[in-house]
């Protein structure tokens, strides 16, 4: 199984454009091995918004160390998933 986080933030568009995009890629990408996507509110946590303040929406592939900034489109999020999870 692979873990992904999308970093962002409640009222963020650019988030919820993010979120509509994974969406299908998810589900795609879930049909070859499980793909989990764990959603992250950044204002939970000083630190998450010095890191991730003006950078969200960011994917973050936990086991890999790797990080996708926004923006990004649906081919780029699933080679992204694809490269960390060995699909």
């Amino acid at each position: 199984m692979s873990e992904f986080v999308l970093y962002g933030t409640l009222g963020c568009h650019l988030c919820e454009q993010a979120e509509a995009l994974l969406a299908p890629v998810i589900q795609y990408a879930s049909a070859d091995m499980p793909v989990v996507l764990k959603q992250q509110d950044i204002a939970e946590s000083e630190e998450l918004v010095a890191r991730y303040g003006v950078r969200i929406p960011v994917l973050r592939c936990e086991v890999h160390n790797r990080e996708l900034g926004w923006p990004f489109d649906q081919a780029q999020a699933f080679a992204f998933i694809q490269s960390c999870s060995g699909i």
